[in-house]
């Protein structure tokens, strides 16, 4: 099981993110470019003393993270509201990677597209959006569970 991160626009998410990963012994992929600039300083302060302990991998661009992605024969699990399937009754395999679209502007269609599976977040009619750290959390804690991948 992995994260992965479109272009993410807010250090504070990504560092909230990086340290729940880091709980859970999941890996983060990074697609940049990031709308702030990526420095160990930033992040670890976000993510206090876990960003040592996370492992995660900078991609500099959609086309290098699908070369990765295709080196681990992984599926593409995005989360996204334009998705009728909600994520506590999709079924995740082991090594699915979860994707996140930026906080201000989602995925463009092209890796809507590509992605192999769109799953959402029911949310209560006349509300927007979740914060990202707090979706990421919700929808990696539902897949760890289904796969038994929770940390011993």
């Amino acid at each position: 099981m992995r994260v992965a991160l479109y272009q993410p626009d807010i250090a504070g998410n990504l560092g909230t993110i990086l340290r729940t990963c880091a709980c859970m012994d999941v890996s983060v992929d990074i697609i940049e470019p990031c709308g702030f600039p990526f420095s160990d300083r930033s992040l670890k302060r976000a993510g206090m003393d876990y960003f040592e302990h996370v492992e995660f991998v900078r991609h500099v661009d959609w086309s290098a993270f699908l070369e990765f992605v295709d080196s681990q024969k992984a599926r593409i699990v995005l989360l996204t509201s334009k998705s009728e399937n909600p994520f506590h009754t999709f079924s995740y395999c082991d090594n699915d990677i979860l994707l996140f679209g930026s906080e201000s502007s989602g995925v463009p269609v092209d890796v809507h597209q590509r992605a192999d599976e769109r799953i959402t977040i029911r949310m209560k009619d006349g509300m927007r959006s979740l914060n990202l750290a707090v979706s990421a959390g919700m929808a990696l804690g539902e897949a760890l569970r289904q796969t038994g991948q929770f940390p011993e």
